[in-house]
């Protein structure tokens, strides 16, 4: 940053008193003052820095920083509340009468009090002349915001003048709840630069999600506080990122080591799943007893045997229409022989019995039959008269048989 001198005009009425910083208005102040403090001290060997409050000048601009410091702690509680318009002319006197007239000029004023008894045209009236007077100013707004904001804007757009150039003045609103340091180490108004309410407005919302944070890389590792100006607080923050990272490595590990035995598990699994579908190996030529050379023989019979088996396809495996057909006529002409199978057997049954009746009528065969039967007498004469009364009967039967072929 270039030569510049500062003077820190900072806000002690009786609403600094309220606790809506931790751990109140005015000492959240000290802190953010402290850290502008050492920016701007740093930043160039021969700048310089002054602090008033109110109408009342504390510390010259100097580059006695014990000095500086000792005014910002031993700040007291006003009773009544100053006229910003008043202070701010104060300020800019003191500027003008700085030692060294080299370098830039800037006020860095501290907002807490409600802003009522003022006009924004008494505020516009006030940018105009710093800007007159080559007088930057940079404003952080500490609570109170619906009341100040619009009005304190009004005295920066003025400050900066309405030219395309880059904007030198800015201001930084605070949410409650914020620390005002955290902030500020991110904001323009420590690294210089353009960016106005827009982006202090993004950057106290970060500050707010975040639980506190810095700007730039060359810090990160102390949460973007510059060690050199607080190495307290770059400490503190480098160890408490130190113990999260830890904690998420340590989370982290215990997810991947619960994780391990699952997908063991499913591999596991998986491998049992291959190996019951896997078939079942051949015996090797060593269980059958086999020599080497019966055993390559019996390898290379079965490969043959293989090559030379049909492989089934997908026309084989469905039957054809023409193939159905055929089976129905087989059917049809094995249930007609059957049939006929079965009209022959019937015939020659009927042919048989008739052939066997005309046996018994022969008194010869019956005679033949008689004679051939153990302790049976064919001459007994009860016998020859069954025969005769047997053969009587057939001859009536047939009779009848003529005379109903007559009649018909």
């Amino acid at each position: 940053m270039p030569l510049e001198s500062c003077m820190i005009l900072l806000d002690n009425s009786e609403f600094m008193r309220n606790g809506d910083y931790v751990p109140t208005r005015l000492e959240a102040q000290q802190d953010a003052a402290n850290l502008l403090v050492g920016a701007k001290t740093q930043s160039h060997p021969e700048s310089t820095v002054g602090v008033s409050a109110g109408t009342e000048l504390l510390v010259s601009p100097t580059d006695n920083v014990g000095k500086i410091l000792n005014a910002l702690h031993g700040l007291p509680i006003a009773s009544k509340a100053k006229d910003v318009t008043a202070a701010v002319q104060v300020a800019s006197l003191a500027l003008k009468h700085r030692l060294n007239k080299n370098g830039s000029q800037r006020i860095v004023l501290f907002v807490g009090t409600p802003l009522e008894g003022i006009e924004s045209r008494a505020l516009q009236k006030v940018g105009r002349q710093l800007k007159k007077n080559n007088v930057a100013i940079d404003v952080v707004a500490m609570g109170e915001l619906e009341t100040n904001e619009d009005k304190l804007k009004e005295l920066v757009d003025a400050a900066n003048g309405r030219s395309d150039e880059e904007r030198t003045c800015h201001l930084v609103t605070i949410p409650a709840g914020v620390l005002p340091s955290d902030v500020l180490a991110s904001s323009p108004i420590v690294h210089g630069g353009s960016g106005g309410s827009a982006f202090a407005a993004s950057a106290a919302a970060a500050a707010a999600s975040g639980g506190g944070g810095g700007g730039g890389d060359a810090f990160a590792e102390f949460g973007g506080v510059d060690p050199n100006m607080d190495p307290e607080l770059a400490m503190a923050l480098r160890v408490s990122m130190e113990e999260e990272r830890a904690r998420q490595e340590r989370l982290a590990a215990q997810q991947a080591s619960e994780q391990q035995p699952e997908q063991q598990q499913g591999s596991e699994e998986s491998k049992d799943a291959e190996m019951a579908d896997a078939p079942a190996p051949a015996p090797s030529a060593m269980d059958m007893g086999l020599s080497e050379e019966e055993a390559l023989l019996q390898q290379a019979l079965a490969m043959s045997m293989n090559e030379n088996e049909p492989k089934p396809s997908e026309e084989d495996s469905k039957p054809s229409a023409e193939a159905a057909m055929e089976e129905d006529d087989e059917a049809a002409a094995m249930q007609l022989a059957l049939q006929m199978s079965m009209q022959t057997e019937q015939a020659s049954e009927a042919k048989k019995d008739g052939e066997g009746q005309q046996q018994i009528n022969d008194p010869q065969f019956v005679n033949q039959l008689l004679g051939t039967l153990p302790g049976v007498d064919a001459n007994d004469p009860a016998i020859q008269n069954a025969l005769q009364n047997l053969q009587g009967d057939k001859k009536d039967d047939d009779d009848k048989k003529k005379d109903d072929d007559k009649k018909e």
